[in-house]
């Protein structure tokens, strides 16, 4: 099975202008279940593969929230660790294309205290890890943990950094850990943003080529209108386009596209990604890419089913 670890937290999305004589022109705030990894995993246990949700979720009422979505969406909830600390909050704006700021409420929440179940479960093919959970203490040292020993025993491991600038306080060791985690990590999932932001600016074709050149066997890149491209350690560059959507917002987008690469994977056996050549790279893009225009056609982060993706053309 598919392993995803990371936070759970609800996401508080604009929706209808407030009075603007009493509020400043506020925005309703609308409770969307989310969090990078947790999309990650609604993701793929939508499409129809075994996956199970490795966190700390609290049982506060957004936290059964959470928790009854992974189970509606097929994912196993064997892993996961529950406590009485708060649910973390996102505060969401939107900006004029539809792309999502954050704002994060983080003291004393639940998710950040994870604790290392120790070896996970033998039938574990793939575990993926990112976002706040790879950031914040002391759950970032359990996942790296996690990370190094999947790794030393043949895990496929996935990895999307999915940077949040404003809770990590200093990056320049934040991006000295990142590189410490490449030589443990097959594949890498990340937004030309993110890896410009990685990479201090560099290209982020060039970035990629050079993190294959630490130890990744393919880094994906998500480029928004731009489309998918991936960078494999055969030096390979396949790439595939956006599909055309009238776009509601972006949220969730990045989160379906690793969910739906694992999918793809794990329905081809591949734990290998340097196994896979150009024109197979070109399939699982596009099958991610299909699977992320729906999501982005819908409000807050709705993964496909594999019945949407089926019926959607």
């Amino acid at each position: 099975m598919i392993v995803v670890g990371g936070e759970a937290l609800v996401d508080l999305v604009p929706g209808e202008p407030l009075d603007s004589t009493v509020d400043g022109g506020l925005r309703a705030l609308l409770p969307r279940l989310g969090g990078g990894p947790y999309n990650v995993a609604l993701a793929a246990g939508r499409l129809g593969v075994p996956a199970s949700f490795l966190s700390r979720v609290s049982t506060d009422r957004f936290g059964c929230a959470l928790v009854d979505r992974l189970t509606a969406s097929g994912v196993d909830i064997s892993l996961l660790q529950r406590g009485d600390e708060p649910t973390t909050l996102a505060v969401v704006a939107l900006d004029e294309r539809g792309s999502a700021h954050y704002t994060f409420y983080v003291e004393g929440t639940a998710d950040r205290l994870v604790a290392d179940p120790g070896p996970l479960p033998a039938e574990t093919t793939a575990l993926s890890l990112g976002t706040l959970g790879m950031v914040l203490e002391p759950g970032a040292s359990a996942y790296e943990a996690m990370l190094r020993r999947e790794s030393a025993r043949g895990t496929l491991t996935v990895l999307d950094p999915n940077i949040r600038e404003a809770l990590i306080a200093d990056p320049a060791a934040y991006r000295a850990r990142f590189v410490s985690w490449l030589p443990d990590v097959r594949l890498l999932k990340i937004s030309d943003d993110d890896a410009a932001w990685l990479a201090e600016g560099a290209d982020p074709i060039v970035a990629a080529r050079g993190w294959v050149e630490s130890g990744v066997d393919a880094v994906v890149l998500t480029r928004g209108a731009d489309g998918l491209s991936v960078i494999t350690a055969a030096g390979e560059l396949a790439h595939v386009a956006s599909r055309t959507v009238a776009v509601v917002d972006t949220i969730g987008a990045g989160d379906t596209v690793q969910g739906s690469l694992l999918a793809w994977l794990h329905q081809r056996e591949v734990t290998k990604p340097a196994a896979l050549e150009a024109g197979d790279w070109r399939e699982a893009l596009a099958y991610a890419a299909k699977a992320a225009s729906i999501t982005v056609s819908r409000s807050g982060a709705e993964p496909p089913t594999a019945d949407d993706m089926a019926v959607t053309v």
